[in-house]
């Protein structure tokens, strides 16, 4: 990436722009963070590594499958039973007082 940078800054530095060169060097930048992003880093001393899109795509679809406990799935899976399980109890508990009230002749 830096020979192409030097490249680019070399021939607009002979084409004579200077605010050429400065927005030619903004541009590859960006370029350059928008690549190494999509790659991701390496760790180096004191920054941990940055795992690629692809790698973190693989890890985001892995949490969408149960594994028998552990992913996101999972977890959304006991949310539901739980939930049904209180609405469940909450609908035989409502249904009990009616047949109460039917039989005390409230109702």
């Amino acid at each position: 990436m830096t020979e192409i940078l030097a490249a680019c800054v070399a021939l607009a530095t002979l084409a004579g722009g200077g605010t050429v060169v400065v927005k030619l060097i903004k541009f590859l930048k960006k370029m350059g963070d928008a690549v190494d992003d999509w790659q991701g880093e390496p760790a180096r001393p004191g920054v941990p590594e940055r795992p690629g899109v692809m790698t973190r795509l693989a890890t985001i679809e892995e949490q969408l499958h149960p594994n028998h406990g552990s992913t996101l799935r999972d977890a959304i899976n006991r949310v539901e039973s739980g939930v049904r399980r209180v609405e469940d109890g909450l609908a035989e508990h409502l249904e009990s007082h009616r047949a109460d009230a039917v039989a005390s002749g409230r109702e």
